[in-house]
């Protein structure tokens, strides 16, 4: 092999580290950001007790975050009160919704058995262009009457094949 395609293949945690030291968001970050961003869509703003009930996490452990996330400019935030977004993590946060929402519903048209789970698991490791790509193979399914028809019941003569 060629020292350039050697150089190309990292380990997941590997890209983790690299994505870390050009200062872009874990996938931490981005979970709590989507999270913020949906509920200051909700409310305007959100509180750190509200964030770590839905993030099933400790207080503690959300303040942290939102240090993070306040420092990468984000969100405006000081301490034991309300969290706002900036326009920049309004951005962000729209786009982290969106991924979110188009991998669950690519992940419901194939039939995946646990959908939250699972697209909590993927977006993270998305490219915008494969996200993208996505929305257009959604989009092509709902506009095509026998796309979704022809899927389901090909899906099922393979299942029959299988047992």
């Amino acid at each position: 092999m060629s020292d350039k395609m050697n150089s190309e293949f990292r380990t997941s945690r590997g890209y983790q580290i690299l994505n870390r030291q050009e200062k872009k968001l874990t996938s931490a970050m981005e979970d709590y950001l989507e999270m913020i961003y949906r509920l200051c869509l909700k409310n305007g703003y959100t509180r750190v007790g509200r964030l770590s009930e839905l993030l099933h996490v400790r207080p503690s452990s959300a303040s942290k975050m939102i240090s993070k996330l306040a420092d990468m400019d984000c969100i405006k935030y000081e301490r034991h009160e309300i969290i706002l977004l900036t326009d920049s993590g309004k951005k962000i946060g729209s786009y982290l919704l969106c991924r979110h929402n188009i991998v669950e519903e690519f992940l419901q048209l194939i039939g995946s058995n646990n959908v939250l789970e699972e697209t909590e698991l993927i977006e993270h490791s998305l490219s915008p262009s494969t996200v993208e790509n996505l929305n257009t193979f959604l989009e092509f399914f709902k506009s095509d009457l026998y796309a979704d028809k022809n899927f389901r019941d090909f899906k099922k003569s393979k299942e029959r094949m299988n047992t």
